[in-house]
């Protein structure tokens, strides 16, 4: 019998590898077909860690198979994947046993034919795994090709990322960052200050058995260290959003305060609406909106658990005209992305997207911006964020909106929170650098309404 968790990985990596679904998609779904939360968890870790790990395994395939990985057929390449991510980063799973799923696997795909490649493959990763044919790290960094190959075949990155990242920040940065999307992510919670304190959750979640550490840098943050405090009863009671410290970092850019009028712009799941609504002591008006049907249920559905009296749900496209008059003290654009600022957590990222992309996803930030900024009182506050690491979807974004829009300029410095300044780029902009603060690459820029374009 093929182990429940290496068969539900196998799933995952099928609907991702197929585009059936996104990681998170796939992992809830297997998830919900294992009633066993040790299973749960490793599925979701051989998964993960196969997407992050793939350019290494296909050069090892590559090697061993003596066949291009694209000449394998689909099931049994993902078979491959997820069984080198056990034999070389899972040293509590005996290999022996690995291997023979790995065989079963694919019998059980039909592919009863290569179950002695699956095999033969497998067992020589296992048998050379302390001297596997991977490039090393260059001695003296420099040489372009050496650096590339790896970056981006031992550590497991498209070539043309880190290369962008070369030659921004240099090797020493590109290879941290790139060591930093392969570890995992802990997961970490938003006090919902609206119902308690992070101190007081802490200790609730303690009592239930889940421990946690104050975040860094995110005032109501928690980094859970041991247990899952979505297992618990606290889960049910509205007391916590799950929400990356970088994303908390970026709601507490807008500096909402009481008694304003605060439009979300693309606000879905809601933990930025959440947190602004805390921020503003749930007095005054935030307007959080999204587009489709289900991430609009869900944005209601955040904001009802977690008990936010002054936040009204809209559904409205930023792309187009939107409903409302030239009435909010601050916008928050957190626009549709690449999100090639969140590797680590979302590492099937890595290979869905091409450096091609990033044109017209810069053109449809842009064609948002216009439209948000319309409902922008006189000196009000344009927050615009992303969650990627490229310049053409951040400062290229901001600028060239700047350029067309003359009645707004950049927030001074003085109109930041005090506690992110730290994070600041010589231009003002909000920057969070994995190989400098440990987080995920999110970028925002505050700008400022100085009069009315009319």
């Amino acid at each position: 019998m093929i182990a429940p968790a290496r068969a539900a990985a196998f799933d995952v990596l099928r609907a991702v590898s197929s585009g059936r679904a996104d990681l998170p998609t796939a992992l809830a779904r297997v998830r919900a077909c294992l009633p066993d939360e040790r299973d749960r968890a490793l599925a979701g870790e051989i998964a993960t860690g196969t997407l992050r790990w793939q350019a290494a395994f296909d050069h090892l395939i590559t090697a061993f198979a003596r066949r291009a990985p694209a000449r394998l057929d689909a099931e049994v390449l993902d078979i491959l994947r997820l069984t080198a991510f056990q034999l070389l980063h899972l040293d509590r799973i005996p290999a022996s046993a690995a291997v023979h799923d790995a065989v079963q696997l694919a019998r059980k795909a039909g592919k009863a034919s290569a179950a002695g490649l699956v095999n033969a493959v497998l067992r020589r990763i296992s048998r050379e795994r302390a001297h596997l044919p991977l490039p090393s790290r260059p001695a003296v960094p420099g040489t372009r090709s050496s650096d590339l190959s790896y970056l981006s075949v031992t550590l497991s990155h498209p070539e043309w990322l880190v290369a962008r990242w070369i030659d921004r920040y240099g090797f020493e940065a590109a290879e941290a960052w790139a060591i930093f999307n392969n570890s995992p992510a802990a997961l970490t919670l938003r006090a919902n200050t609206l119902r308690t304190s992070r101190e007081a959750l802490a200790a609730r979640l303690a009592a239930a058995g889940v421990h946690t550490a104050p975040a860094r840098f995110a005032p109501d943050g928690l980094v859970v260290g041991h247990g899952n405090p979505l297992l618990t009863p606290l889960a049910r009671e509205g007391l916590f959003l799950v929400q990356d410290e970088a994303s908390q970092l970026v709601a507490l850019l807008t500096a909402a305060a009481p008694g304003e009028r605060v439009l979300d712009g693309c606000a879905s799941p809601g933990g930025k609406t959440i947190a602004m609504a805390s921020r503003m002591g749930d007095r005054g008006r935030v307007v959080a909106t999204d587009l489709r049907g289900r991430r609009v249920e869900l944005l209601a559905r955040t904001v009802a658990e977690a008990g936010a009296k002054g936040v009204s749900v809209v559904r409205a496209d930023v792309t187009a005209a939107l409903p409302f008059g030239c009435v909010f003290d601050c916008v928050l654009l957190d626009a549709p992305c690449s999100g090639l600022g969140t590797l680590r957590r979302d590492p099937d990222i890595r290979w869905k997207r091409a450096e091609a992309d990033l044109v017209p996803l810069a053109a449809t930030q842009l064609a948002m911006l216009d439209r948000v900024a319309t409902v922008i009182k006189p000196g009000g506050r344009l927050v615009y964020s992303t969650c990627s690491s490229e310049p053409d979807e951040n400062e290229l974004v901001v600028r060239d909106f700047l350029l067309e829009h003359p009645a707004f300029r950049r927030a001074p410095v003085e109109a930041v929170p005090p506690s992110l300044k730290r994070f600041l780029t010589s231009q003002g902009d909000f920057r969070t650098f994995p190989f400098r603060d440990q987080l995920e690459a999110f970028f925002g820029a505050m700008l400022v309404k100085t009069k009315d374009l009319r």
